[in-house]
């Protein structure tokens, strides 16, 4: 088998998955990895599909086109490799981060920036604006996974200290396995 990545983005509206999984079955495609949003009024999906050998991915992407144009779609097909260069899976521990705070500028690009500077590995990351103005809180949660030689405690301290500048409130958890 061979695994291709489809991104698929546009206006919400219904039928939109059916569409895509009806193109993808039509080409004997099984879906492994999936990830589906809806934001702010514009749904963005990420797959990762095992297709039979010789589908190719041009095939595919002319066939998924074809197909979700007329849903105002934009949908992308690239291969993917063997997975070779990717972190360690087996040595890596899984951590859930959560920001809160009020919104301004650079929150995620600090945090982040901070994650990748001990390695972290980001695996899943939503952003949300709640509330109602002029109350609205910034929520930013993270799962990421650590190298073995990462080290927590200094990680934990550091995302104290910025969490402390930002004026937000991020905490560091390990993940729970029994989350999707």
């Amino acid at each position: 088998m061979n695994r291709v990545a489809v991104a698929a983005f546009g206006p919400d509206r219904p039928g939109m998955v059916a569409a895509i999984t009806g193109v993808l079955m039509g080409h004997g495609g099984n879906l492994e990895d999936t990830s589906m949003t809806i934001l702010r009024g514009h749904f963005a999906m990420m797959l990762v599909v095992a297709m039979p050998e010789g589908e190719a991915p041009a095939v595919l992407e002319d066939s998924l086109s074809r197909e979700v144009s007329a849903l105002g779609l934009t949908v992308v097909v690239r291969p993917l490799g063997d997975g070779t260069g990717m972190a360690d899976e087996a040595s890596a521990s899984s951590w859930s981060v959560s920001v809160y705070g009020s919104d301004r500028p650079g929150i995620v690009h600090r945090i982040t920036r901070l994650l990748a500077d001990h390695g972290a590995n980001i695996v899943d990351l939503s952003t949300r604006v709640t509330g109602s103005f002029p109350d609205l809180v910034y929520v930013m949660l993270f799962d990421i996974t650590l190298g073995a030689s990462a080290d927590v405690d200094r990680l934990q301290a550091e995302l104290a200290t910025l969490s402390e500048e930002l004026g937000v409130e991020a905490h560091i958890r390990p993940h729970e396995s029994d989350v999707l």
